[in-house]
């Protein structure tokens, strides 16, 4: 009887290790675009480890402010996979956000990572929501320069500037590709848009009022 126990118990640890992907085999994994040239290492394609070079694991420029000139008055500058092709398999990636006053990251959720968010300037409101099982807790702070907050992964966040100057903040997430999902792009402006009746019951909304979104939101 503990013999079967401890087989089943087994079986379910390797299922989920079998759910994440396998660890590095070598130093490092330069993703490249062209696989003649390339070897097939850990389910992707890699430019040979002796062709790497100091290029492919450098980036400039985050020290430019980001342009906020647009509809929620913030900026991400991403740095990821496909800004440092060898951060391929390394799980780790690097934002940097600019925000002008009243600006705001909206609502949104990373469906491959959890963030680590580092205040440098600027005041800021910032929170996640926790998920239905837990009856969607709101977990918020205000921040001042120096302070962090961790957003976990799927969790839907924000952060919004409510200071009367510019704020800047730097976040790691723990993905060389974390995603992102705009709740209100992706609800309001997805293509085909979702049928609006659809929308009005889920958010207890006149039908007109989602078209009004809907259109406002369109891609």
């Amino acid at each position: 009887m503990r013999v079967s126990i401890l087989i089943t118990v087994l079986a379910v640890v390797i299922s989920f290790v079998k759910a994440y992907d396998p660890s590095p085999l070598q130093d490092f994994c330069v993703a490249i675009d062209d696989p003649k040239n390339g070897v097939f290492v850990n389910g992707k394609f890699c430019k040979d480890p002796k062709q790497a070079k100091a290029e492919d694991f450098f980036f400039s420029g985050l020290n430019k402010a980001g342009n906020t000139d647009n509809d929620v008055k913030s900026n991400v500058t991403t740095v990821n996979v496909d800004q440092i092709p060898g951060l391929n398999t390394m799980g780790i990636s690097l934002v940097r956000i600019d925000y002008a006053p009243h600006g705001q990251n909206p609502p949104h959720t990373h469906p491959r990572a959890t963030e680590i968010l580092v205040l440098l300037k600027g005041t800021l409101y910032v929170g996640f929501v926790s998920s239905n099982q837990d009856n969607n807790r709101l977990f918020a702070k205000v921040l001042q320069p120096g302070d962090v907050f961790v957003f976990p992964i799927g969790m839907i966040h924000f952060q919004v500037n409510i200071g009367k100057t510019p704020a800047v903040a730097f976040a790691g997430l723990s993905s060389q590709n974390a995603g992102v999902i705009t709740i209100a792009d992706t609800v309001f402006g997805s293509t085909p848009p979702i049928n609006p009746e659809v929308l009005a019951m889920a958010f207890q909304l006149d039908v007109n009022v989602v078209k009004d979104l809907e259109a406002k939101f369109k891609n």
